[in-house]
């Protein structure tokens, strides 16, 4: 038998890389919200996104292009705390669950469509994860 600290050891190891993970997710898909944000309001001023300098210059000083690179680059740092800590072959799929989180940004502040068939996407998703994880923790 194991003693007790070792396990609480690994508790805590775990509950380590979760709250690494989750916020490394949050600042990702909150990134990638405000990069959609931003883009749209740049779309409606100068066009659609091109090489053309106008275009460039007015996508790249766009506070909120700007403050969605800055977050999504923040949720990279949590994100190299997380694969120092664990296997990358188990970490990586759980990235695939801000697949799942983004369509409840995108459906309240973007007011896109989220179609039953993309809930269906997101639920095989998500039973892809857990039987990645839950497989990981067996071997």
């Amino acid at each position: 038998m194991k003693p007790l600290f070792a396990y609480s050891q690994k508790f805590r190891s775990m509950l380590l890389v979760l709250s690494l993970l989750i916020t490394a997710s949050a600042l990702t898909v909150t990134g990638e919200v405000l990069l959609k944000i931003g883009i749209n309001h740049v779309t409606s001023q100068v066009g659609a996104f091109s090489l053309d300098p106008r275009v460039l210059w007015a996508t790249f000083t766009d506070w909120r292009v700007i403050l969605g690179f800055a977050l999504v680059f923040g949720g990279a740092i949590f994100w190299l705390g997380v694969i120092s800590r664990v296997d990358l072959s188990f970490a990586y799929p759980l990235l695939a669950l801000n697949y799942v989180i983004i369509l409840i940004p995108s459906r309240i502040l973007l007011n896109e469509a989220v179609s039953p068939v993309r809930l269906i996407g997101a639920l095989i998703i998500v039973i892809g994860v857990i039987v990645i994880t839950w497989s990981s923790g067996k071997s």
